[in-house]
């Protein structure tokens, strides 16, 4: 492809044992793409698209359509730190030293770590539809989850200021007996990375998830799969 089309990058990462364990690649347009639309990046790797099981990592910004557009690939042989560092140095390295000024990913620890790392002036946020998906599983059992799920859905979405989602927060907590629940503490610690209103000041294109992302693999899956299977 190099040799074919002007533009094509790609990089092959190999073991002690010269076995292959990770590959990026992004052709001309990618590179392009990204010069006028990689300010905002989503990112997910929850496709997984071989026999070996490899998660795909597609590098996916919006257009001045709307539209999202594809600014890289990646394929992994592991998720943690030392393979998103890798990737993600990959990645800067065939777009020029072009950081991203936002990129929005899951909760995932060793995404986070890589990010702070390789993208150290980036503002990381994470997926909202992510974290509002795992809140009827957090409080299956409580006598107050039917209230508990209409109130956070009303902070993260009602509330207009940072003041006003502390105090309705701390009400939240005190209302539904929730000031020991270490999963909403480690929520609010990192509130800054996924409420609306901590975040509204900066620019994101429009995006507060990784649907872009999870979309881009929905397609490629359609693509690829065959229709009969």
């Amino acid at each position: 492809m190099q040799a074919t089309s002007p533009g094509f990058f790609f990089s092959i990462d190999l073991d002690d044992e010269a076995q292959l364990r990770n590959v990026f690649w992004a052709d001309n347009r990618c590179r392009q793409a990204c010069k006028e639309f990689g300010d905002i990046v989503t990112f997910d790797t929850t496709y997984l698209t071989n026999k070996y099981e490899m998660p795909f990592a597609p590098f996916i910004g919006v257009n001045h359509h709307g539209q999202s557009t594809l600014l890289g690939y990646g394929l992994l042989s592991n998720e943690d730190t030392k393979t998103f560092v890798w990737l993600f140095r990959t990645w800067l390295e065939c777009m020029h030293d072009q950081a991203p000024s936002g990129i929005i990913t899951d909760q995932d620890p060793a995404m986070q770590n890589a990010i702070e790392i390789v993208f150290s002036n980036t503002k990381h946020r994470w997926c909202l539809w992510h974290i509002l998906k795992k809140l009827p599983e957090k409080f299956s059992g409580h006598r107050h989850k039917v209230f508990i799920l209409a109130t956070a859905h009303a902070l993260v979405y009602d509330v207009q200021s940072c003041d006003e989602f502390e105090q309705a927060w701390s009400k939240m907590l005190e209302d539904y007996e929730l000031l020991e629940h270490g999963w909403l503490t480690g929520l609010y610690n990192e509130r800054s990375r996924w409420v609306p209103c901590f975040l509204k000041t900066s620019f994101w294109a429009g995006m507060s998830t990784t649907q872009r992302s999870e979309g881009i693999n929905a397609f490629l899956m359609a693509m690829f799969i065959p229709k009969h299977l």
